[in-house]
């Protein structure tokens, strides 16, 4: 489980969430339900040219920004409930190391070589332009305010040379162009390995592929793999004099390798990383967004097969955009609801359910906080939290909160439990798919018809006249509520550890199994507590 490396140079947005993280965190959990072993790895990139210019504008060092942000990551992880095997950074010696033992492997292997190119230099502040350092407008679009790696309104990747009116962020002044060396990455000489291997490529999302091979079919370009700066990884190599570090874009991938080494090595087994790279039956699944497919699909494998004897990905399930009242989300623009501030509005698991619900697995999705309201108030609170609270209060109003022993099942009584039956066995078929939107949609529907159940056999009549069948319906319907449980326990962590513990479930393992377990006659239920507060959208919302 690889998933993208957040520049640690701003908070994260909600675009982030949706786009790379909380599927992520969904798809693991999920995995471990099914018995699998899984890693999940990924940490702060603290070497990109973001961070740098907020550093350069705020007068501090890169350092600061780097750890003011990163902390930020992880107390926003934990308040989510993310289950890292290891969140770390590419700032560690570790990471170092294996970035530069791959660099070097490559150029040994003549997949690198150094090269002399015409790059910006801003003739004012008396130095080279790494990428973000130049601004201008997109060839492509037309979007003024495009960068000089990628344009954040079409999604395309550049390079500072091909923005149209190019100007220097650090002074405004037009670049001008001069002779630089740098090691570039020979990308051309995997164009037909690449091609062949996307093409073989099944179950993939369309989009993802499509914008691969478009790629490879417009022709593989050598790209550079130095930069002018003076903070990153250093360059194993010699030629290129002082002022010169590796790209970021080459370290921050090596980064799910360098991560599964440290994660090895702080379990004191430091050849176990091996089990997930070099064993035939590891899958290995990219979780990032729309803007990163060639770097996960192209770039990456790319180096992999330079490398040798390294897997390749299984798939690279990337999300599109979210948007924000039309604009795409983005940290650099302010665009689009922080993590922060939505923690603070929203009940972590509420925050999870909106999003999963409205994932962009296939398009662009548009998110208001009207809409994360509704989702929360008229799906979860109404339909799951409405069901586990009312089964659970029932049960304590009429049997003291003990579960009765269950008179025979009727006909009613063994669909409802087949509907959620069906609902785990649909839910998972997706959840392997990495169709996590219709996974969720699955699960809900299976608390709607548990809903539907209740208000069919109504126990609060039949208490009145019939204590053995109010004690089948409520018995049944317990069940029913451990079924599910356990199928939103990925994507609701907390509250579903609540559930099953209110059931005598809950058995301190990692991940709850996917699975309806039997929850006992006689069983004494822990007390009815509102599982989800009804959000309030703020009065300024759209």
């Amino acid at each position: 489980m690889a998933v993208a490396w957040p520049y640690a140079s701003g908070s994260r947005h909600l675009g982030h969430l949706a786009g790379a993280y909380l599927p992520a965190d969904i798809f693991a959990r999920f995995q471990r339900a099914r018995g699998h072993r899984v890693l999940m790895v990924s940490g702060s990139d603290v070497h990109g040219t973001p961070i740098t210019v907020r550093a350069e504008a705020e007068g501090v060092a890169p350092q600061e920004i780097v750890d003011r942000y990163h902390s930020e990551f992880v107390r926003h992880w934990d308040e989510l409930g993310f289950d890292w095997d290891l969140f770390t950074t590419t700032g560690t010696g570790n990471h170092h190391a294996v970035t530069q033992d791959v660099f070097s492997r490559l150029y040994e292997r003549g997949y690198i070589d150094k090269r002399s190119s015409e790059q910006f230099f801003d003739p004012e502040a008396e130095r080279f332009l790494p990428d973000r350092y130049v601004e201008g407008i997109c060839p492509h679009c037309g979007y003024d305010g495009a960068r000089g790696d990628q344009c954040d309104n079409c999604g395309r990747t550049l390079d500072p040379t091909d923005l149209v009116k190019p100007r220097s962020s650090l002074t405004g002044t037009t670049p001008e162009r001069r002779s630089t060396e740098h090691f570039y990455l020979r990308l051309s000489d995997f164009a037909d390995e690449l091609r062949d291997w996307l093409g073989s490529r099944e179950g993939w999302r369309k989009h993802v592929l499509n914008f691969s091979l478009g790629w490879i079919e417009e022709g593989l370009h050598d790209r550079a793999i130095t930069r002018d700066l003076e903070w990153g990884v250093e360059i194993p190599i010699e030629g290129l004099g002082e002022g010169k570090r590796i790209y970021v874009w080459f370290d921050a991938v090596i980064g799910y390798l360098s991560a599964s080494k440290e994660w090895a090595a702080l379990q004191g087994t430091p050849d176990v990383w091996q089990d997930w790279w070099q064993d035939d039956a590891a899958d290995h699944f990219y979780f990032i967004g729309k803007d990163n497919i060639p770097f996960h699909t192209i770039v990456w494998p790319a180096i992999l097969l330079g490398y040798g004897d390294l897997h390749l990905p299984t798939d690279v399930p990337a999300n599109q955009f979210v948007t924000f009242k039309g604009g795409k989300a983005s940290a650099s623009r302010g665009i689009g609801l922080t993590i922060g501030a939505a923690l603070e509005r929203y009940e972590p698991d509420a925050l999870r359910y909106a999003l999963a619900a409205n994932l962009p697995e296939t398009s662009d999705v548009d998110i208001t906080e009207a809409e994360l309201v509704r989702r929360i108030n008229e799906e979860l609170v109404a339909t799951w939290g409405n069901l586990v609270n009312r089964v659970v209060s029932m049960t304590h109003r009429y049997f003291d909160g003990v579960v009765s022993p269950p008179g025979d099942l009727e006909p009613a009584d063994r669909d409802v439990l087949q509907s959620v039956d069906d609902a785990l066995a649909e839910a998972a078929e997706h959840l392997d798919g990495v169709r996590l939107r219709a996974a969720l949609a699955a699960l809900l529907g299976g608390a709607q018809a548990t809903n539907q159940y209740l208000s069919e056999l109504e126990p609060w009549k039949t208490a009145k006249t019939d204590t053995e069948r109010t004690g089948t319906t409520l018995y049944t319907a317990l069940q029913a509520v451990a079924g599910l449980a356990a199928g939103f326990a990925p994507f609701l962590p907390a509250t579903s550890r609540r559930v099953l513990d209110t059931l005598g479930l809950e058995d301190g393992a990692r991940q709850p199994a996917w699975e309806r377990r039997d929850v006992p006659e006689g069983t004494a239920l822990g007390p009815a507590v509102p599982l989800f507060a009804k959000a309030e959208p703020p009065p300024d919302s759209d």
